[in-house]
């Protein structure tokens, strides 16, 4: 469980540091920021679903402004923060049924759902790195590694 808890702490301080970047940016392509946001609803929307929702009403691709992402973010490092919380270690193996957005049903376990939730992201991040440097921005550093640092 504590490394669930560590990988979520990095994942709301890699959101955070694409935000900033973002926000400081002269100049950022609308895709980048599409992508940004991407990662923030597909958080917003697996959350949903491990709480027992329905998340059919979410989007999972949108054109939002960084004033909504900066507003996902917090959101969802609350809403995982607060899930985690009630979380025990034995839940970890608990299947979570759900439906995607074309209305097929899945069950996973909560440790599945949540090691794809923070890996999804950091494979996204990697792709705003990306797009970053021919935009006039420098890439940011996002490795786990230096987050533990």
């Amino acid at each position: 469980m504590s490394t669930i808890h560590k990988m979520f702490e990095h994942v709301h301080w890699a959101n955070q540091r694409v935000l900033e970047t973002l926000q400081q940016a002269e100049s950022v392509h609308a895709e980048t920021i599409r992508l940004f946001a991407h990662i923030l609803h597909s958080e917003q929307v697996w959350l949903t679903r491990l709480q027992g929702k329905d998340s059919s009403h979410l989007p999972i691709w949108s054109d939002a402004n960084l004033i909504i992402c900066e507003q996902l973010v917090v959101q969802n490092e609350q809403g995982y923060r607060s899930y985690l919380h009630a979380t025990e270690d034995k839940d970890f193996n608990q299947l979570i049924t759900y439906r995607n957005s074309k209305q097929q049903q899945f069950s996973k376990s909560i440790g599945d759902i949540l090691t794809h939730v923070a890996l999804h992201g950091q494979y996204h991040r990697g792709q705003i790195n990306l797009r970053l440097r021919p935009e006039g921005v420098e890439p940011i550093s996002l490795d786990y590694i230096l987050f533990v640092d």
